[in-house]
């Protein structure tokens, strides 16, 4: 059954995913803002194989509240536009970019440092998106979807290049880099499977 013909109930139940997601990250801030410590310790910390509980934890984990307000819209569209294509897609593609970004930011960056985000995430959707459609041996039988990977690259194209240069104090262009690379590889990886859940 294609994405058209399914039930609306049924269409909109695949954006679920995303959005629990978010909510999670937005509930884990919640607790470390009130709880004694912090849970940011839990974040990639290179070099150190204690550190590698990070690539699943990351994600999840921000330093602070404006960032985690920064990387939601972001995460948001970019997730929803990913699970369009069923539920298990994003849970896929989530899972591919979090091992491969979280391991290129855990050999690329300098022992001990602590990286955390959701912005992983982001440029690996993003990366997703734009070689679902682009890469080599990949074309898209529907026009609406390369459509909507143009707007992203519109939209978000010059801030995502921009992320992946950044140099500043405290981004991780590593993680940015890596997310991306995560998304290619989700989408060469799933690119024989066009069943949508």
């Amino acid at each position: 059954m294609s994405v058209i013909e399914q039930p609306a109930p049924r269409r909109l139940r695949r954006f679920g995913a995303p959005l629990a997601l978010l909510a999670l990250m937005w509930v884990v801030q919640g607790a470390d803002s009130i709880l004694p410590g912090s849970f940011s310790g839990l974040g990639i910390r290179s070099w150190e194989p204690a550190g590698l509980i990070g690539i699943v934890a990351a994600p999840l984990l921000h330093a602070s509240w404006p960032h985690l307000i920064a990387n939601s819209v972001p995460f948001l569209v970019l997730g929803c536009l990913v699970a369009a294509e069923g539920a298990r897609r994003f849970w896929a593609v989530t899972a591919i970019v979090a091992v491969v970004g979280g391991l290129g930011t855990w050999i690329v960056n300098a022992p001990g440092t602590l990286t955390v985000g959701a912005s992983g995430l982001v440029f690996g959707y993003f990366g997703y998106l734009v070689m679902r459609v682009f890469a080599p041996g990949r074309v898209s039988h529907r026009i609406l979807y390369a459509v909507v990977a143009l707007a992203v690259i519109a939209v978000y194209g010059t801030a995502m290049l921009a992320g992946v240069f950044a140099a500043g104090a405290g981004v991780s262009w590593q993680g940015h880099l890596f997310g991306a690379i995560g998304g290619g590889v989700a989408a060469f990886a799933g690119r024989r499977g066009t069943r949508v859940a």
